[in-house]
């Protein structure tokens, strides 16, 4: 694959990229104790910080695990305030030459994406698929198991390198990705010397880093490309480990989830599909994706998000909150929910 990066380890770790990362870093964090001490000592802490990256002495910390419900249960880790600095300002310089790469229907963790673009997308080419809903159409519906706990490390660098020439950052790249692991197990984390020695198989991102929301988005746009160029389907959306393709063709679905989609995941990046959540059905039925039902002419807010929804405004006094739910709903057919809403 052609090399497109054409950025220099230089331009992560000045002096002036670190400090613009500090200030994308603290809003609203400025209240943390960890955040505070760091900040006593701010400037000799980035130079310290640039110093140990010009020498190839940085070294990524542990993690701090804790759970929480997002709403299903999710398994959280949190580095350092030095490291977490180092994210942002790796992530402030890869992110725009990496957007270039990525397909326009990939939505999670993009500048002007999104959920609500994505559902949007996703009722564009129901109408087209459907003919503005004069046949019927299908949509492959699927999810990845255990998504971040099953990326493959040395795939990532692999595909990496595809991309970067500059080894530094390479380099650097391999001391965030290594610093975490994934056992067969569960989820863990490790800050050894040691990891760069380690076998090649060790999986898993921390959803808690930055640096991993684009680092998953760069191994799965390896499935992105080669679903719309190796095989041409027109009709495809992505968010995070959630993927959609819509056809008029159940029978060509079903061979497409067989014969390819699940053959590629696994050969090249090692990852499968969650048994219980494949489907294919038409959009008149209902179709359950990114908090809402999509359905032919309208969509509605998923039962479990609107449980939610009503839970949280009972137990909050908090003013911002019902405005922000009320911009939610507004996003589909919600005049019965939005006036459910006025007796909050």
């Amino acid at each position: 694959m052609k090399k497109v990066i054409l950025i220099h380890f230089g331009d992560i770790i000045s002096i002036e990229n670190l400090l613009e990362a500090w200030e994308e870093f603290i809003k609203g964090k400025r209240q943390k104790q960890d955040v505070q001490e760091f900040q006593l000592n701010l400037m000799t802490n980035i130079l310290e910080l640039h110093q140990d990256l010009a020498n190839h002495s940085y070294q990524h910390g542990g993690y701090q695990a804790f759970n929480i419900s997002d709403p299903k249960p999710r398994n959280i880790h949190k580095a350092s305030v030095r490291d977490r600095l180092l994210h942002h300002a790796v992530y402030r310089i890869l992110y725009p030459y990496f957007d270039r790469v990525f397909i326009s229907d990939s939505y999670s963790c993009r500048l002007n994406k999104g959920t609500h673009r994505a559902s949007n997308r996703f009722r564009e080419f129901a109408y087209r698929v459907s003919h503005n809903n004069t046949r019927t159409a299908w949509v492959l519906k699927c999810d990845i198991k255990k998504f971040f706990a099953s990326i493959d490390q040395k795939i990532l660098m692999e595909i990496l390198n595809n991309y970067i020439e500059d080894q530094n950052i390479i380099w650097l790249l391999r001391q965030v990705i290594n610093s975490f692991e994934s056992s067969r197990s569960g989820l863990g984390d490790s800050s050894r010397p040691d990891l760069l020695m380690r076998p090649s198989n060790f999986k898993g991102l921390p959803l808690g880093n930055l640096t991993s929301q684009l680092l998953v988005n760069i191994y799965m746009n390896e499935f992105d490309q080669f679903i719309k160029h190796k095989l041409k389907v027109k009709h495809y959306i992505r968010y995070a480990d959630d993927f959609v393709i819509l056809s008029h063709n159940k029978v060509w679905l079903g061979n497409l989830l067989t014969s390819q989609v699940e053959r590629f995941l696994w050969q090249r990046l090692r990852l499968q599909l969650h048994p219980s959540k494949v489907s294919i059905s038409t959009v008149a039925s209902g179709v359950d994706l990114l908090g809402w039902v999509h359905f032919s002419d309208h969509r509605v807010l998923r039962t479990v998000t609107k449980r939610r929804m009503f839970k949280r405004l009972s137990k909050t006094s908090k003013t911002e909150t019902f405005p922000s739910y009320l911009g939610l709903i507004s996003h589909g057919n919600s005049k019965k929910l939005i006036d459910k809403l006025g007796n909050y």
